[in-house]
């Protein structure tokens, strides 16, 4: 394991979950780890580029990793998006930090 890597959780939305680990030194955030381990199916997830403008990568934070404050456009984006808990996050807004190690997310359901 390289050492810039964190191992997250993902539990899909089939309910399976998946330990992985992310690359903290490429710049990724976690919709982007979620799409590149593929899952999530093509298209269901990251539909906006992880612009906040969508909330396909919604998912629902489990552990309690500190994570970067909610920025206006995610807080807006939430408020209107579909099966939103007060542990909802947009996973495009996560960047993928030394910090998430150990980070438990469930995707929720697509809208």
């Amino acid at each position: 394991m390289n050492t810039q890597d964190v191992k997250i959780t993902i539990v899909d939305r089939e309910g399976v979950s998946h330990t992985i680990e992310a690359p903290t030194d490429m710049a990724m955030n976690l919709m982007e780890v979620v799409r590149s381990y593929e899952l999530a199916p093509e298209g269901t997830i990251g539909v906006c580029g992880g612009m906040a403008m969508c909330a396909s990568c919604q998912c629902y934070v489990i552990s309690d990793t500190q994570l970067p404050e909610m920025q206006d456009d995610e807080e807006a984006m939430l408020s209107e998006a579909f099966y939103v808990q007060d542990n909802s996050r947009l996973g495009c807004q996560i960047p993928i930090t030394p910090e998430l190690e150990g980070l438990e997310v469930e995707l929720a359901p697509e809208s």
